[in-house]
């Protein structure tokens, strides 16, 4: 099997050298890149996301971003989210406050989160679906998570019968947050692929054996 080309999208995150490492420790040739064609072209878009929603939000902006992911998304190309490059992708996110709009490609709100210790910080279990390809061989390992906010609410209405509904794991701290969605070609975990160890290549893998 040829190498995947990945594209880790850079566009001013923190995390991005830990995951070009991860990825490249499962095998995918990785460009770090916010170039149109690096985007566009690549196997598969990994977008990582540390920090405010509202600075990753701007962030995606200033490099285009937005505009290019959903390119990927509409052709069929698949991207891959990664702590609030998930968040960003719901309908908004709420900090101290303030309201800012996402991606929209999922409906749900990004909250702070309703348990006594926050962040939530360190390892966790997760619930994944059946029929789940990122968890494939991995549902009962533990992932590495770091965040104080995350969507609770889930309320995905099909209008289309023939549309297959995302496929959703949660996770629990306080109560139940959503922990990953599988989406057609759109995938985003809550928590760190790149800082869990051998689960977490195991899901990237999972991710690049599914890239084409």
């Amino acid at each position: 099997m040829s190498n995947r080309r990945v594209t880790v999208l850079d566009y001013g995150s923190g995390n991005i050298h830990s995951a070009v490492r991860a990825l490249e420790r499962v095998g995918a040739e990785v460009t770090l890149s916010s170039k149109s064609a690096d985007v566009l072209n690549a196997d598969g878009l990994l977008v990582p996301g540390v920090g405010a929603f509202a600075a990753v939000m701007q962030g995606l902006k200033d490099v285009d971003a937005l505009r290019m992911i959903g390119r990927r998304v509409a052709g069929g190309r698949p991207v891959l989210g990664i702590c609030v490059g998930l968040q960003v992708l719901f309908e908004e996110g709420v900090e101290h406050g303030v309201r800012t709009e996402g991606m929209g490609e999922w409906p749900g709100v990004v909250e702070r989160l309703d348990a006594e210790v926050v962040p939530h910080m360190g390892w966790n279990t997760v619930e994944a679906p059946a029929g789940s390809n990122l968890f494939k061989g991995i549902e009962d390992e533990r992932f590495y998570f770091v965040h104080s906010y995350g969507v609770q609410k889930w309320d995905f209405d099909v209008t289309q019968p023939a549309m297959n509904p995302p496929l959703v794991t949660w996770a629990r701290h306080g109560g139940p947050f959503v922990a990953a969605v599988e989406n057609g070609p759109l995938s985003a975990t809550q928590f760190h692929p790149e800082k869990s160890g051998d689960a977490g290549a195991a899901l990237l893998e999972n991710w690049l054996k599914g890239l084409g």
